[in-house]
């Protein structure tokens, strides 16, 4: 027969306890939407690009085509590690500072540039741009398996530092490669981008 302390620390035990809710579709369906967006736009944005195209600097101090993809296969693994972590760590009911909105809008919005770390910045001057797309198709098809198969509840995990949940990081690490394509981009439309 339970006790009244008991009955009172089991209630007690029982309301502590975060309820843990899968992925919602349409969450899931817009992870593996932006996955894959970005994981095919970068590989059509460096298709068919030559040596000097791949190699060429803006500035003497800005990153080449070559050296924004070494930073992808350099970084989103660090990226990706700390989503393990974070879904590892036992669940919160504490809420994210940014919104999805804002992690979808940090993909888009180049205006506000920030300087990376050393262990993720292109550090190799015989970067192979094969073997960093190679590379970055690897982990995107690991994080792409994942969404489509996790019944984790990625909202109920905040990453730390990140002030985002685990949801909002795998969508802000396609987001950083968007960030990244659209790098790409501008070197590309540089007036003295090579023609060949």
């Amino acid at each position: 027969m339970l006790t009244k302390i008991s009955i009172g620390v089991l209630t007690l035990t029982c309301a502590s306890i975060v309820t843990a809710a899968p992925l919602k579709k349409f969450e899931r369906q817009r992870l593996i939407a932006h996955l894959e967006l970005t994981q095919s736009w970068l590989q059509d944005e460096v298709a068919g690009l030559s040596a000097a195209q791949l190699q060429f600097r803006p500035a003497p101090s800005a990153w080449s085509v070559v050296e924004v993809v070494e930073h992808l296969r350099l970084a989103e693994p660090i990226y990706w590690q700390q989503l393990k972590d974070a879904v590892k760590a036992p669940p919160t009911d504490q809420k994210p500072a940014a919104t999805d909105a804002d992690v979808l809008w940090y993909g888009i919005d180049r205006t506000s540039r920030q300087k990376t770390e050393a262990r993720k910045s292109p550090h190799d001057e015989s970067i192979d741009l094969t073997k960093g797309l190679d590379a970055f198709r690897k982990l995107h098809g690991e994080m792409l398996e994942y969404v489509r198969a996790t019944d984790e509840d990625l909202r109920g995990h905040l990453v730390p530092k990140e002030d985002v949940d685990a949801y909002q990081w795998i969508l802000e690490i396609s987001a950083h490669t968007e960030r990244h394509i659209l790098q790409i981009r501008e070197i590309k439309a540089n007036p003295n981008f090579p023609k060949k």
